[in-house]
């Protein structure tokens, strides 16, 4: 599941860019693990993160030592050559992600395509026990038929916000809103969709 979003309705403030790229980077590097085997994903993230010795990592992927050290120098070039470098300019992001309401408002399926990444990646967190928990789908064209599918009528409700550091929206009554929609922008498209609905996470928003 995601963190819990921080969130400030509006455009007020102006937040560093260090903690906006921060923030992004670590979206954008979710986005990217997401793309890795499990069996990469743990190697990476036990060896290069946490400094699991190869010995320890390989009966928990079921694989040699020497084949486990294989899979996180695949995982490690993945993540080096494939992570975006998130947009840091906050009036960007807000254009693109209030393009991306307005298409969302529309049902314009082609407007949704070019604001979204073709590898952009549409993440729910319902919370663990919701019967909505799902998977994450990927992909420009299956992200903005599921937009287009579930999102288009709860898009009027949405108003602009910034959502760990970068534009994002919240949807629903001022007082009681039923979601909250972090957006993770790279060269101009949206490579991240994070929609939060998990009651217990938006009850403590900032």
């Amino acid at each position: 599941m995601l963190p819990e979003p921080i969130v400030a309705e509006g455009e007020g403030g102006d937040p560093a860019h260090e903690a906006v790229l921060a923030d992004s980077v670590g979206l954008a590097l979710f986005v990217v693990l997401e793309t890795l085997t499990p069996a990469e994903r743990l190697a990476f993230v036990l060896h290069d993160m946490f400094a699991v010795p190869f010995d320890e990592i390989a009966p928990i992927v079921d694989r040699s030592p020497a084949a486990t050290r294989q899979l996180a120098s695949r995982a490690r070039r993945r993540v080096q050559g494939a992570a975006p470098v998130p947009d840091v300019d906050l009036p960007r992001q807000r254009e693109i992600v209030d393009a991306f309401l307005a298409a969302s408002r529309a049902g314009d399926f082609e407007a949704l395509l070019e604001v979204l990444d073709p590898q952009v990646v549409f993440r729910v967190d319902a919370g663990a026990t919701s019967r909505l928990a799902r998977g994450p789908i990927t992909g420009a064209e299956p992200v903005a038929r599921q937009i287009l599918a579930r999102g288009t009528r709860l898009a009027p409700l949405a108003r602009p916000a910034t959502v760990n550091g970068a534009a994002g929206a919240i949807v629903g009554p001022a007082d009681n809103p039923f979601a909250v929609v972090g957006f993770t922008v790279a060269h101009n498209r949206i490579v991240a969709i994070d929609l939060i609905t998990d009651p217990d996470k938006l009850r403590g928003l900032v």
